[in-house]
Order: C-alpha cells, then sequence, then structure tokens
C-alpha cells in the first residue's frame, strides 16, 4: 500500500487528459449508448414537444387577459382564458411526470448496459492488465464512473432537450410578438454561450482529476481494510499512516468537488444579475417603442416579459447542462480507456467444441516462447514437451525459471509469443473457452475463496453437483475430518478469502473444487506447498488414485511431491535442461539432482 499522493502535477494533468478524450470519445459514440432506446426516447421528445407547444400559448393568453378581457369587464371572455390557463398547467404537470418516469427507465436501462459492457470486456482482457492495475482503480470504473453518468443518463439529457424546445419555441413567439424587442433580448446570449464553453472546460478537466482521486481513495479502502491489509498495518505499526493518506486523499476528493461546483461561479453571477435587469431594460426599450397606434401594447410588453423568463431561465438550463455533459465527458473517456484496452484472450468465430467424452486429456507443447510487456528477456523459450493422456509430467526449477509462465499459458491466461500448445492436437488458441475450461482443472499456489459457504464455494465449479458429490470430494482431498468438525459442516462460511480455514484447508478446498469438474486434465501450480509433510503424503496418495484416469501436470517446488512422476522437465532461466523421471536425473547429477540435495540438506 505505498504513498500514491505523488499525483501528476496539475499543469500537466489537462494536456494529459485532452489527448485521452481526444482518442476515446467522440459524440456518435456517446449517442450509440441510447441508439438501442430510440422508440423511448421519441415518445419522450414527443410528450416534451406537447409541453412546449402548451407553453408558450401562455403568454398570449395573458396578451388577451390584459388587453381584451379585463378592459372589457367580460367575464366570460376571462373565465374561459383562466379555464385554458388551468387546463395548460394541469397537462403540462401530467405529462412532466410521463417524462421523467420514462427518462428514469431509460437511464437506468443505459446504465446497466454500460456496467455490463465493461464487465464483460474485463473479463476478456489478459492477466497483464490484472496484475498491473490496482482492484481498487478497477472497482471505481464500474461503480463510480459509471454510476456519477446517472444523472446525465436519466436527468440532464431530458432536461436539455426539454429546456432547448422550450427556448426555441419561444424564441419564435417572441419574433411573432414583436420582433424589435426580440432581438433586444437576444442580445445576451452571446455572452452565455461562450461563458458555457470556458465554464465546461474547466469543470470537465476537474471532473477527470476528481474520478482519479475517488479510484485512488477506493484502492487505499480495498487494500488498507482487507484482511492481509489489516494485518500487515498492525503488524508493522503503519496504521496511523494509511490513516494519514487516507485523510489526505479523501480531503482531495473534497477539494475537488468543491472546485468543480465552484468553476465560474463569478462569471455566472454576472449572467444572473443580467437576466435579473433584463425585464426592467425590456420596459424601458418598450416604453420608448409604446406610441400612439403603435404595435406595442401595455398586454405586449407584459407578455414579452413573460416570455423572456420562459426563454432565459431555460437558455440558462441548457447552458448548464451543456457544462454538466462536458464533466460528463471525462466519465466517458475513463469508462471508454477500459472498454478500448484490446482483449487479450479472444475465443475465433469458428472456434472447435469438443465433447467432454471425446476428450483424452493429450497435451503437446511446440517450441513454445513467451516474454511479458514489462520484460526484455523471455519467461519461456523454445519449450517442447509431450505429455500422453493420462500420464503424470512434473515441472520443477528454481524460483524464476518460468514454471508459473508455463502453468498460466497452459491455463491460457496468456497466449504463446511463438509455437503452440495443443490439446488433443489440437491448438489452444483453436478451442472455444467452454471446452479449454472443460479440458483442465486449474489449482494455484494461492487460491482464492468467495466470502460464502463452503458448498457454495466447491460448487462455483460445478452448479449442479449434488452434497454427496461435494462430501465424496472433500474426502478424497483428505478434508472429511475438517468438514465434519464444523458447526454447519458444507454450509459453513469460508469467510473473507476464506481467512477461517489454514492455508492447507484452502489449498484442498480448491483441490476438492478442481475435482468436482472431472477434467481430463488437472494442472497443479504448487498446489501442496501450505500442506504439511502428514497431509501432503496422504493427499499424494488420494490424488494418486484420482489421477489414474487423468492428465496431471504438476508445477513444484517440493520435489518430494513428484518422484513418482512419470516425467520430471527442469527448466532454468525459461529453458528446459533436463527431463526424465526422478532416478535417471539423479543418476546424471544435474540441476535436478542439485535441486534434491538442496532441499533434503533443508
Amino acid at each position: 500500500m505505498p504513498d500514491r499522493n505523488t499525483a501528476t502535477p496539475e499543469s500537466d494533468a489537462p494536456t494529459g487528459y485532452r489527448a485521452l478524450a481526444r482518442r476515446h470519445v467522440s459524440r456518435e459514440r456517446i449517442v450509440a449508448l441510447f441508439r438501442p432506446y430510440s422508440r423511448h426516447l421519441a415518445a419522450v421528445l414527443g410528450l416534451i414537444a406537447l409541453t412546449s407547444i402548451a407553453g408558450i400559448a401562455t403568454p398570449f393568453i395573458i396578451r388577451r387577459i390584459i388587453d381584451d378581457a379585463l378592459p372589457a369587464s367580460d367575464l366570460w371572455l376571462l373565465g374561459e382564458l383562466v379555464a385554458a390557463l388551468v387546463v395548460i398547467a394541469a397537462a403540462t404537470a401530467t405529462v412532466g411526470t410521463l417524462e421523467t418516469l420514462i427518462a428514469s427507465r431509460i437511464g437506468q436501462a443505459i446504465m446497466h448496459d454500460l456496467r455490463v459492457r465493461v464487465y464483460v470486456h474485463l473479463q476478456r482482457l489478459s492477466l497483464s492488465f490484472f496484475t498491473d492495475t490496482r482492484t481498487g482503480e478497477i472497482q471505481s470504473r464500474i461503480a463510480s464512473d459509471i454510476g456519477g453518468l446517472q444523472s446525465l443518463v436519466t436527468r440532464t439529457g431530458i432536461e436539455l432537450t426539454r429546456e432547448a424546445s422550450v427556448a426555441i419555441m419561444t424564441a419564435v413567439a417572441m419574433l411573432m410578438l414583436d420582433w424589435r424587442l426580440a432581438l433586444f433580448s437576444f442580445a445576451i446570449v452571446p455572452a452565455l454561450a461562450w461563458l458555457q464553453h470556458r465554464v465546461g472546460a474547466m469543470r470537465e478537466a476537474i471532473a477527470h482529476e476528481q474520478q482519479a482521486r475517488i479510484a485512488d481513495m477506493s484502492s487505499t479502502i480495498q487494500e488498507s481494510l482487507s484482511v492481509p491489509g489489516i494485518i500487515l498495518a498492525r503488524t508493522t505499526g503503519r496504521a496511523r499512516h494509511l490513516t494519514r493518506e487516507f485523510t489526505r486523499t479523501s480531503q482531495d476528493v473534497g477539494n475537488l468537488e468543491v472546485r468543480s461546483h465552484t468553476a465560474g461561479q463569478w462569471e455566472w453571477s454576472l449572467v444572473y444579475f443580467a437576466l435579473a435587469v433584463l425585464p426592467a431594460l425590456t420596459l424601458l426599450a418598450g416604453g420608448a417603442l409604446m406610441r400612439p397606434g403603435s404595435a406595442v401594447t401595455v398586454g405586449t410588453l407584459v407578455a414579452m416579459i413573460t416570455l423572456q423568463e420562459q426563454l432565459l431561465w431555460p437558455l440558462s438550463g441548457v447552458l448548464q447542462a451543456g457544462i454538466e455533459i462536458r464533466a460528463a465527458r471525462a466519465l466517458f473517456a475513463r469508462i471508454f480507456e477500459y472498454l478500448d484496452k484490446p482483449a487479450g484472450i479472444v475465443e475465433k468465430h469458428d472456434a472447435v467444441t469438443l465433447d467432454r467424452n471425446a476428450m483424452r486429456g493429450a497435451v503437446r507443447l511446440e517450441n513454445v516462447s513467451f516474454t511479458y510487456e514489462r520484460s526484455d528477456a523471455p519467461a519461456l523459450a523454445g519449450v517442447s514437451i509431450d505429455i500422453p493422456a493420462g500420464s503424470h509430467v512434473a515441472i520443477v526449477g528454481p524460483t524464476g525459471s518460468g514454471k508459473t509462465t508455463l502453468a498460466w499459458l497452459l491455463a491460457r491466461l496468456y497466449d504463446v509469443d511463438a509455437g503452440v500448445i495443443t490439446y488433443d492436437g489440437i491448438d489452444i488458441r483453436d478451442l472455444s473457452l467452454e471446452t479449454l475450461t472443460a479440458m483442465v482443472g486449474v489449482v494455484t499456489q494461492e487460491p482464492y475463496l468467495f466470502n460464502a459457504s463452503l458448498a457454495a464455494n466447491l460448487r462455483f465449479a460445478r452448479p449442479d453437483a449434488t452434497d454427496a458429490e461435494l462430501s465424496a470430494a472433500v474426502r478424497a482431498v483428505q478434508l472429511g475430518h475438517v468438514v465434519d468438525a464444523l458447526p454447519d459442516g458444507l454450509q459453513t462460511t469460508v469467510g473473507e478469502a476464506g481467512y477461517h480455514f489454514s492455508g492447507g484447508e484452502k489449498q484442498r478446498i480448491a483441490l476438492a473444487r478442481a475435482l468436482l469438474r472431472n477434467t481430463p486434465v488437472l494442472l497443479l501450480d504448487e498446489a501442496t506447498s501450505a500442506l504439511d509433510t502428514r497431509t501432503e503424503r496422504l493427499l499424494s496418495d488420494a490424488l494418486g488414485i484420482l489421477a489414474q484416469h487423468r492428465t496431471t501436470i504438476t508445477i513444484a517446488h517440493r520435489l518430494s511431491t513428484v518422484r513418482n512422476a512419470d516425467q520430471i522437465v527442469v527448466l532454468e532461466n525459461g529453458r528446459i535442461v533436463e527431463h526424465g523421471n526422478h532416478d535417471t536425473l539423479m543418476r546424471r547429477s544435474g540441476l535436478y539432482a542439485e535441486l534434491v540435495a538442496s532441499m533434503n540438506s533443508a
């Protein structure tokens, strides 16, 4: 949990953000999010048009009341005109409610679609993305960034359309009422447009910086308040340091929130002042135009001022919505940046699907090479191994020799740079992902358990497994006595990351989960490293029985677990330096013999 408060200098951030936005955000791309709901949007736009038309009728009704009904004391006409105003108000309120309901449904549907798109795409990225990216950052993009768009897709867009429609129709009505007073009123519009552009650019850059700091805060919470984080903080006396770091990050988020809401506030205050005095100036201009026989009457002036308010405040709302949209562009940039990351593992459109009964479990690596993105030296180079179906092959070697990399390639968490890996003679890249996961069961050195019941963790690998099958699996991995001693048996909650169980017990739960899938190939990556000698021996005996009908590939550091393997492959610096069975390799007195001797002396 390093200190992350060495943020990019503020002077550099806008430039970097602008490049990010240019690469990933376009108007067409944002509009495409709304396209599946075009019919619903058309209904909302129709309702908005109705309310806009009704709204511009109001000032003309008011003019008739002032110029005709009141001077003539015509109560019948006055009643009709007032009734019309009441009907318009009731219709506007009803239609406004319908607009809100439909817009909310559309907005939430778009949010749901976007969250699912990002989640599905992240599932397809290579393992390197997740090893290089903080979990809190990923969570922030899905939750905070997409959540920040809620106002835009559920409210701002509809309000922008409504207010723009009202503003346009009102402007037409003002020109029809008196074009001279209308043009006088329109004089403020260019200043409003310039201000909207200026403030929008400021808030867009601030929004991007703010979301980055929120991601930092989310990462700090996720890492420091996890079980390993709490243990590390308390055992190293760094809890106060973490509190200070979190406080500083939270303060940064708060300051950016204030800046976001107050950017351009002084400029807007001038606009509000202009909007407030415009009616008085209009009365002055109207008075100058009001002469005997002139078309400008008292009713005209009152109607014009009413239309001014109906124009300028919606126009102000349009400009404010434009600012919000500019700020939302920063969120879209962060979301689309993830969506634009190329998928690391792609299933071919004509991928091969094998029936489970047709799988034999023969594995072959031919001249396989692989280099990590951030490394110049290859992790594996020219590795060739033939693993017959039903055999047991062990991959051993010193730390950093490429053992785990080989396991990740066999599970297709990465794709090879050169060479080919085949299962039953088919290139791993040609197999459907469903076939591959049905072919290979993987157990890693650090198994992951959900904070759910033991049964739920086991059924994650095979949802249709019965309780009897679960019990058989846990007993096969020498875990039966542990489960029998639990207060709720298989329904016992394992705790966060399985912390209610020891390291060896978690490894055995992971093994049971893999065995439930009954795959023809079992890949064990240091899967017994946390077991004591007695349990390891018992588990090895059990696995020996289970392995009779499947291919087993063991990545091992403790060489006592692989003495009986049919073939032992020794890696060093990403290359095969020896291979053979235990006795053959010991007679050669090479690297394998040295590793065995060092383990025995330890």
